[in-house]
Order: C-alpha cells, then sequence, then structure tokens
C-alpha cells in the first residue's frame, strides 16, 4: 500500500526540496506549481498545474487529482508568496496577491481536497512565525504576516472542525535561503535542511493542532 503525499509549490524552494525527500523515501508524491511543470523526473512523481490566485484553477487541479483515484495521506500546502517582505507599508496590489495565495486560494483548495484526504492521514500548513499575534514586533511586511496569520486561524478552525480525522498542524519552516522575497542570499537554512526538518515533523506522531517551529524544534504561541 503506497503513501500517497500532496505537496503544493512544488516547483522550487522548500517545496521542490520536501518532493526529493519523500520520494527518496519511497513515498509517492503529487506536486503542484503553477505550470505544471517541475524539474523531477521519478515514476512515482505526478506534476499537476494548480494556480491558487485563479479561481478556475482549483476545480482542474482537484479533478486532475481526483481522476487519479487515490486517497491522499498526507496534504502540505505549501504554495506562498511574499512579495512585500521586508517592506513598511502596504501596497494594494501585491497586498491582495499575497492573500489570494497564502490564503484564500490555500483555503479553498484545502475544503475541495477534504474529500479525498484519508481520515486517518494529515494536513500540513507551512505558514510562519511571523502570523503570530503574540510575536510581532516589526511593523515589517504587513500583508505576508497578516495572510499567514489569517491562515493559522484556518487552521485552527480545522482543527476544531475535524476534530483529528484527519490530523491538523501548521509548521514555521525556519529562516530559510528561498526566492520567496526574490533574494535566496540571507536565512539560516537550505531549503533541504528545512525540507529534513517537515519531513521528520510530518512523518512523526505529533499532536493535533501544533504550531511547530521545526529550526529550534519548540511549539510557536498563536
Amino acid at each position: 500500500m503506497h503513501t500517497n503525499i500532496l505537496i503544493t509549490g512544488a516547483s522550487q524552494g522548500i517545496g521542490l526540496a520536501l518532493a526529493k525527500l519523500f520520494l527518496e523515501q519511497e513515498y509517492h508524491v503529487i506536486g503542484t506549481s503553477r505550470t505544471g511543470s517541475i524539474s523531477i523526473d521519478h515514476p512515482n512523481f505526478t506534476p499537476i498545474a494548480l494556480d491558487l490566485s485563479k479561481n478556475e484553477s482549483i476545480p482542474q487541479a482537484y479533478k486532475q487529482i481526483k481522476d487519479l483515484e487515490i486517497t491522499i495521506d498526507i496534504l502540505i500546502n505549501n504554495a506562498g508568496i511574499g512579495p512585500d517582505l521586508n517592506f513598511t507599508l502596504p501596497e494594494e496590489v501585491s497586498y491582495r496577491n499575497t492573500f489570494e495565495v497564502n490564503t484564500t486560494g490555500t483555503v479553498f483548495f484545502t475544503e475541495q481536497m477534504l474529500a479525498l484526504v484519508n481520515p486517518k492521514g494529515k494536513i500540513i500548513n507551512i505558514s510562519s512565525k511571523m502570523g503570530s499575534i503574540t510575536l510581532c514586533e516589526p511593523s515589517c511586511s504587513m500583508a505576508y504576516r497578516m495572510s499567514k496569520a489569517a491562515l493559522n486561524m484556518y487552521s485552527k478552525i480545522l482543527v476544531n472542525r475535524l476534530n483529528g480525522t484527519p490530523r491538523v498542524a501548521v509548521i514555521h519552516p525556519g529562516w530559510v535561503r528561498t526566492m520567496i522575497s526574490g533574494d535566496d542570499t540571507s536565512g539560516r537554512l537550505s531549503s533541504e535542511e528545512s525540507a529534513k526538518g517537515i519531513f521528520d515533523f510530518v512523518t512523526g506522531d505529533f499532536k493535533n493542532g501544533m504550531f511547530w517551529n521545526v529550526e529550534t524544534e519548540s511549539k510557536i504561541p498563536w
């Protein structure tokens, strides 16, 4: 019996590293990207086009996944953008785009996918400690912080609604060297190091409703 993993935003960064790691461990992986083009050539890998900023893309991707006639054992909502990272003031276009991907698209994609997720499975939302209200001290990155805080709230609502069938957790992937803000030179972790921490958490026996920092291996206050 194969274990099926669905990872959104799998064309680069953490998502690509996660897809490769799960494949190395003999999982079957479905990876999404906006174009459906992902640089992985593996018999257990299926690429799917999904643009979370476009309403029509979600049901199209869902149909393709449903047509595979499989159960999703682990859904990892990794796709996200941060065009206003480190900017002090909000800008309307990037603000709307951030919420379309990080919150709205992720919510409605997840709602469709619930019908295909194993009740004994797991839903993992890749968020950020920047979405923690308790930890918010800077005044920058307004859209990114707000969108992740909203994703955290959605995750908590899912925890309450699903009651552990499947389990739900939120993950801060650490400060990772990715292109999310157009600069991959900063960050303490490589995508591969972050992916390893996420993999270890996801494949472990975590408590339902956790908000977890993979870099420090500790809980994060909401």
